[in-house]
């Protein structure tokens, strides 16, 4: 003979409405890196604010290299290529961003970029290095100002 335990059979109408998300908070997009959502959310992890989900396309953007994203080719900064001439460029930040206003112009309109500011850690030899970026921006149509963001590229 066989034991059930009823704490498992199934869920009520209370519990079930309870685990239902509001409607006033939906979920705006899919936060990355991909990672399971919690309850209430789905298969996975979501935004709930539109400024977070804005930053987290603004990373996407500017970390993506030019033919990464499948049919559009020029989505993205393209600061990979960078990175490799890194010793050769002398004005490696003014091309920086240059190459951000570019793609954030064509890609994200409504994102106000305001400051750059870059900071350089080398290594033993000289050659190779950290580079990370603090990019400070708006969207005004959100009443969104002076958020910052950090990205950090590894330089050969």
């Amino acid at each position: 003979m066989a034991k059930i335990n009823f704490k498992s059979v199934g869920k009520t109408s209370d519990t079930l409405a309870a685990e239902t998300p509001d409607q006033s908070t939906l979920p705006v997009g899919i936060m990355t890196p991909l990672r399971f959502g919690s309850t209430g959310e789905g298969i996975f992890a979501m935004h709930f604010d539109l400024g977070d989900q804005i930053q987290d396309n603004l990373r996407n953007l500017i970390l993506t290299n030019w033919g990464e994203r499948l049919g559009q080719f020029d989505f993205g900064a393209n600061l990979k290529q960078l990175t490799t001439e890194f010793v050769s460029i002398d004005n490696f930040d003014a091309e920086a961003t240059l190459r951000i206003k570019n793609a954030v112009s064509k890609w994200m309109p409504y994102v106000t970029l305001q400051d750059f500011i870059s900071t350089t850690n080398h290594t033993e030899n000289q050659k190779t290095g950290i580079i990370s970026f603090t990019i400070t921006y708006g969207v005004p149509m959100l009443n969104i100002s002076a958020r910052a963001l950090e990205i950090t590229l590894y330089v050969l």
